[in-house]
């Protein structure tokens, strides 16, 4: 019997259909999407198998990120590719260019305004802001925060670093 009741109002079936399809449409683009974080990049916050992660679309184009956050965000090299990683710098501060430990001259640059600087937790294994520069803050798609799968693994991401309020 429900599906003649369907058959009976195909207008007012239609429009509903269409405001839930608006309503689907608005959460996943503007709203909150369940992606893949693949690579061993972000080691060993996500595994190299590729975990599930919930990403917070609302703080796009950088709106709301501070240092530490982790951030989704389209790589400038490869426009067609996404990336996860962790906020070092923003704009205005200064940050080491170079992979610690690595032989040569060490390099200091200041992130210009509209820009950020990303890096893996794993540096050895990370393209990141040491690759292609300060990351466009544009590029920005969202936040992660929280790992969905694997389910016995989920968790909600807290910010990975920690504020000094002394010097030593």
């Amino acid at each position: 019997m429900p599906f003649f009741h369907f058959a009976r109002h195909p207008v007012r079936t239609s429009i509903s259909f269409l405001k839930a399809t608006c309503l689907v449409h608005l959460g996943l683009s503007h709203g909150y999407t369940i992606s893949p974080a693949q690579g061993p990049s972000m080691l060993p916050t996500f595994t190299v198998d590729g975990d599930w992660i919930l990403c917070d679309n609302t703080r796009r184009c950088g709106r709301g990120v501070g240092i530490g956050d982790l951030v989704v965000y389209r790589i400038p090299i490869f426009s067609n590719q996404w990336g996860v990683k962790r906020i070092i710098g923003m704009p205005g501060d200064y940050v080491s260019v170079g992979t610690p430990g690595d032989p040569g001259e060490e390099l200091m640059i200041q992130i210009p305004q509209g820009h950020c600087w990303v890096s893996g937790d794993n540096l050895p294994a990370s393209r990141d802001s040491r690759h292609f520069g300060p990351l466009p803050l544009a590029l920005i798609t969202g936040t992660t925060i929280a790992k969905v799968l694997p389910w016995n693994e989920r968790k909600w991401m807290a910010n990975g670093l920690q504020k000094v309020d002394q010097g030593l």
